[in-house]
């Protein structure tokens, strides 16, 4: 259990103040990258997620988010004929989806545009552990306390 002081309190407050400015810095650089192949931060995370066939639920929990916001993604990602709706081989009231080859390629640019890194002035383990002790903090604020 945490004891809260100022200094507990001020340590936590400069802690979020940097998470959310690497944040900040690293949506910034997403979207200028993506911007240049015409994509929105949303549709290229869309394009990345779909590794397969899947159903528009199953891609809106790979978003994080409602199935009705990822309609409007994959609606313009489909105007754009970068992903198809096809019938559901197994569910007649679901369709799934699936890359074009158009979307294919997008994708493998996508991979282009990301091959510099975002956390920029990191070594390779300093990425790493940063990524880990991410992870961390991200499982431990989800799991409810007793």
């Amino acid at each position: 259990m945490t004891t809260w002081d100022s200094q507990t309190a001020a340590r936590w407050w400069e802690l979020g103040k940097l998470v959310h400015e690497l944040d900040m810095q690293n949506n910034a650089r997403l979207r200028e990258r993506v911007a240049k192949i015409g994509l929105t931060i949303a549709q290229a995370s869309a394009l990345r997620e779909l590794t397969g066939p899947m159903t528009l639920s199953e891609l809106a929990v790979r978003l994080s988010c409602e199935p009705s916001n990822a309609v409007v993604v994959i609606d313009k990602l489909e105007s754009q004929r970068l992903v198809e709706r096809r019938p559901h081989p197994t569910d007649r009231r679901a369709k799934q989806l699936s890359l074009t080859p158009e979307g294919v390629e997008r994708e493998g640019m996508l991979r282009f545009l990301c091959e510099e890194p975002l956390v920029t002035g990191l070594t390779e383990w300093e990425q790493d552990v940063l990524r880990d002790l991410l992870q961390r903090a991200i499982f431990a604020a989800g799991t409810p306390k007793a």
